[in-house]
């Protein structure tokens, strides 16, 4: 080809290529063929028919402009991109919930382009159809929600995956060997995904702990932890600033508060409770009326605003019960000692206090900060036990 021809044959590539943005961008509501744009741009001859088709498929390769359904291209409008978050349903399908629309957008599962579940996306917005449903197309992750997962090992003789225990998770994890540390085929790990290309039919991850085989209890509940992100420990410079709080109770506090260390008070947990967040107290006064006090931990006593603990306390954000064991929002020295209402031990709470008539009517109330001291520590089982039988005697079985 000489350079003369080498030059118009470049010159009509560029104009094919601006007349098919000039086609699609007035008319972008709308996806054309080939054919249609070829009309529309008066092109007949085969070499300038295949000049259009090579650069349709190149802008679309670069996203420059979009393939609506196979062979039919269409305008990419700024105006048609949204920022929300992926909701995965049982199906693999999933949809952005955006604060812009009030409508979800559907996006079925080979359009999430490697969005996982509860993810932050851009999606772009589709002509509406005859369905009138609202479609998209995942066309950035901007945050991910989570990149470890918990699965059962999957080795063949050449390759190992993941398989994700996530009902949400559409894909599984493909494992390096290098990557795989000691685990065995069968194995529940935890994997890390640490990348997936677009020319990638699966994510790339690194096992970074075995839990163990799968059923087995200590496994199952390590699982849990691990799926859902759980902090089993607390960071040490959290646990340190909480051993050096101060959780003696002092005078000069108690004179700030109102002092029901004399009220009969009491708590009702489960038989194995470790921490005792709540209590109840009793009083008769007179004229035939009654006080009645609820009691929390004044927790607020010791997490106070822009410390390492109130932002260890918000990430948490509430304590969690397992089977087995509790995932708590604060260090043990809190939970379960200066902020546990346990019996004979003065504590600082918050409370809300009530005066009742005879007929239970509430007659007088007060909220604000107390100083408490438990008479005594009762399960379930032994207040229903008193409640039944108006008798104080709790029979052995029943009693901690």
């Amino acid at each position: 080809m000489t350079k003369k021809k080498k030059r118009l044959k470049n010159h009509r590539r560029n104009e094919i290529t601006k007349g098919i943005f000039t086609v699609l961008e007035r008319n972008n509501t709308q996806s054309f063929n080939y054919k249609q744009i070829a009309s529309k741009l008066g092109i007949t001859d085969t070499e300038g028919r295949n000049i259009l088709i090579k650069r349709l498929g190149e802008l679309t390769a670069k996203k420059r402009i979009q393939q609506q359904q196979r062979g039919k291209y269409q305008a990419i409008s700024k105006g048609n991109y949204v920022e929300g978050v992926v909701q995965i349903t049982g199906r693999g399908n999933a949809y952005v919930i955006t604060d812009a629309m009030d409508e979800d957008i559907f996006v079925p599962v080979n359009r999430l382009n490697r969005a996982f579940n509860r993810d932050k996306v851009e999606v772009y917005i589709f002509p509406k159809t005859r369905s009138n449903k609202i479609e998209g197309e995942v066309k950035r992750i901007i945050e991910r929600k989570k990149s470890s997962f918990v699965g059962v090992l999957d080795m063949q003789k050449k390759t190992a995956f993941v398989r994700p225990s996530d009902p949400k998770m559409y894909t599984d994890i493909f494992i390096p060997r290098e990557h795989r540390g000691k685990a065995k085929d069968g194995d529940k790990v935890l994997v890390e995904i640490y990348r997936w290309n677009e020319d990638e039919d699966s994510p790339m991850g690194s096992i970074t702990e075995v839990l163990g085989k799968p059923g087995e209890h200590h496994t199952e509940i390590h699982a849990i932890l691990a799926e859902y992100g759980l902090p089993a420990a607390f960071p040490f410079e959290v646990e340190r600033y909480a051993k050096e709080l101060d959780t003696q109770i002092l005078e000069k506090e108690i004179r700030k508060r109102r002092d029901m260390r004399d009220v009969l008070t009491f708590t009702i947990d489960p038989k194995d409770a470790k921490d005792f967040d709540d209590a109840l107290s009793f009083k008769v006064l007179e004229g035939n009326t009654y006080e009645i006090g609820i009691h929390i931990a004044d927790v607020s006593h010791y997490v106070q605003p822009d410390t390492i603990l109130e932002e260890e306390a918000f990430e948490r954000a509430t304590s969690i019960y397992l089977v087995d064991r509790v995932v708590p929002m604060l260090p043990e020295v809190l939970s379960n000692q200066a902020c546990s209402l346990r019996p004979h031990e003065e504590k600082y709470t918050f409370s809300a206090i009530f005066h009742l008539d005879q007929n239970a009517r509430v007659i007088k109330e007060w909220y604000g900060k107390t100083v408490i001291n438990s008479d005594e520590r009762f399960a379930y089982e032994e207040a229903q036990h008193i409640i039944e039988t108006s008798k104080p005697e709790i029979p052995a079985e029943i009693s901690i």
